[in-house]
Parts: structure tokens; C-alpha cells; sequence
């Protein structure tokens, strides 16, 4: 029983290493790849996506073209630093939020079309009850 759940275990580790190289491929080109059935495959994503291993599917766009800034925030101590990352989740342009330790209490990765648009969601997340300090640098080059 334990080498068969260890077999399930690196077939779910191979359908996640597939998906991250391409995470358009279909079922049963994952199935072909790994020696499975298609249904197996359905079955493993589908019980990934149930457990949370996997959290959405996405898409990553050429996105040299936008203004990037990575913004470092500080929050009162007396306001959950959780509640005020998910609200920074909801602002316009921001792309990911990161609770962090050191400085500062969040990192937020922020895009728009311009500077402009950057500058905006930056003003709104100061806006956001408990942050009491921005540091925000402006991205020059994205390496990929």
C-alpha cells in the first residue's frame, strides 16, 4: 500500500512538473508522457486541484511592455498584517502580494500600461487602513 501511494505521489509530481514546462498540454498528452491513462491523468488534476496543490490555471504574457514596480509596505502593528495584504490583493495593477519579514511587513508587485497607472495603485494602497509607510522601486529589467 505505501509503494503504491508513493508511485501516486511521483506520477503527481511529474503532472505538475509537465504542467509547469507547459500548462496548456492536454490530458492525453500528459498521459502519453507519463505511460497512464487519460482518465488517470483527469483524475490526478483534478484531486491536485481539490487538495489545493494546485491553485488556478494562468496564463504568462510577454508583459515587457507594462510598467512594473515592486512596492514594500509597513503595517501598524495594532492591524492584522493578513487583513491588510488582502486587501492590497483587491487593488487595480497589483499582481502578487507577499508577507514578508524584515523591514518591511508586505511586498507587492504592481503593473500597469505606464508610469502613471503604477503610480495610481500605489496611492491606493496607501490608502489602505494600517499601512503606515511605502518604498516603492521602480522595475528597469525583467531577466527571463
Amino acid at each position: 500500500m505505501k509503494r503504491k501511494r508513493e508511485e501516486s505521489g511521483r506520477v503527481d509530481e511529474l503532472i505538475l512538473s509537465l504542467l509547469r514546462e507547459n500548462s496548456r498540454a492536454s490530458n492525453t498528452e500528459l498521459a502519453q508522457r507519463l505511460g497512464v491513462s487519460e482518465s488517470a491523468v483527469r483524475r490526478r488534476i483534478s484531486n491536485l486541484t481539490a487538495s489545493g496543490k494546485i491553485r488556478r490555471f494562468t496564463i504568462d504574457v510577454d508583459d515587457r511592455q507594462l510598467s512594473s514596480a515592486i512596492t514594500w509596505v509597513s503595517v501598524r502593528p495594532s492591524v492584522p498584517t493578513r487583513q491588510v495584504s488582502e486587501k492590497m490583493r483587491g487593488v487595480k495593477g497589483v499582481e502578487a502580494v507577499y508577507e514578508t519579514a524584515g523591514q518591511f511587513d508586505v511586498a507587492v508587485v504592481v503593473q500597469g500600461p505606464d508610469i502613471a497607472a503604477v503610480n495610481a495603485t500605489v496611492e491606493d494602497i496607501r490608502r489602505i487602513d494600517g499601512v503606515i509607510n511605502t518604498n516603492t522601486a521602480m522595475v528597469l529589467r525583467t531577466i527571463r
